[in-house]
């Protein structure tokens, strides 16, 4: 074991792209994956593949997991719970914060720390100074890893609760994969007019440009106050009207933009059609 040594676990595009930033750095990388094929290309870099989970945990102190789901890690850290003792696991799979620290605290009963990552970027940002991962756990372990984590990403460290990573990581993905559905909901619309993705895509940067909206209306919620000065749900049932419209009529499924519209009509139905779409958070609270 040495400081500039790593063992990664789960060899998927994003166990590949951190396999590969620790070898640009210098680092000895020892891997393990179930399917052994695919540590081919890191080997011939000068990775070295572990026979067993057992071999690969005991080859270093940090262990690096990307895997699908936390039953992943539970059915590969069950093959040797015995060879965890003593090492620190930053595991960057995601699950919800519950499983997260049910996770931490099985390791905790076999001896290891567990460092939880939330990386925010897609495998091609691997090994960018401009990403970053939210990072929870305990503080002394986040310190004593922090050049090998920043190999990586930069670290965006959210406090000792396990399961803080996890949570942030989860509220990102509820906006992206919303927020993306509708951008394909709107090229669908598009294409279906006779305009290319590419013609458009100037016009779905200005669209998606949420900063504007994103800081004037954070201090609102926290506030309560969804006074609707700037936009109302009455509005907003009009508009999504419109856009359900032009859907079914360019022959586009609109079911999506249709079960917006659905939660405005709620909105209304509750007596907030005077006041701004932030008062769907009360509803969507409840």
């Amino acid at each position: 074991m040495t400081a500039r040594s790593v063992t990664v676990i789960g060899l998927g595009p994003m166990g590949q792209a951190m396999a590969a930033a620790y070898l640009d750095r210098g680092y000895e990388v020892t891997l393990w994956n179930r399917t052994p094929a695919r540590a081919e290309a890191l080997v011939a870099r000068g990775a070295r593949l572990a026979a067993t989970v057992e071999e690969a945990l005991q080859a270093n102190e940090l262990a690096v997991l990307s895997l699908t789901d936390y039953a992943a890690v539970d059915a590969i850290l069950g093959q040797a719970p015995h060879a965890l003792k003593g090492r620190t696991v930053a595991n960057l799979t995601s699950d919800t914060p519950a499983r997260v620290r049910e996770g931490a605290e099985w390791l905790a009963v076999h001896g290891a720390v567990q460092i939880t990552g939330g990386v925010q970027v897609p495998p091609p940002g691997i090994g960018s100074p401009d990403s970053a991962t939210y990072y929870s756990g305990p503080a002394d372990a986040v310190e004593a890893h922090r050049a090998a984590l920043e190999v990586l990403t930069s670290v965006d460290y959210l406090g000792e609760d396990s399961g803080l990573a996890a949570l942030y990581y989860q509220i990102g993905m509820d906006m992206f994969w919303t927020g993306l559905v509708g951008y394909l909901h709107g090229q669908a619309v598009a294409r279906a007019n006779g305009i290319s993705a590419e013609q458009f895509l100037a016009h779905a940067v200005k669209t998606m440009d949420f900063k504007y909206f994103l800081e004037f209306y954070a201090p609102r919620i926290d506030a309560g106050h969804h006074e609707g000065d700037v936009d109302n749900l009455a509005m907003g049932v009009a508009s999504l009207e419109h856009v359900v419209h032009t859907a079914e009529a360019s022959g586009v499924d609109a079911s999506l933009p249709t079960a917006v519209l659905d939660l405005f009509r709620r909105g209304v139905a509750a007596g907030r059609e005077r006041d701004s779409l932030t008062s769907l958070t009360t509803l969507l609270e409840r």
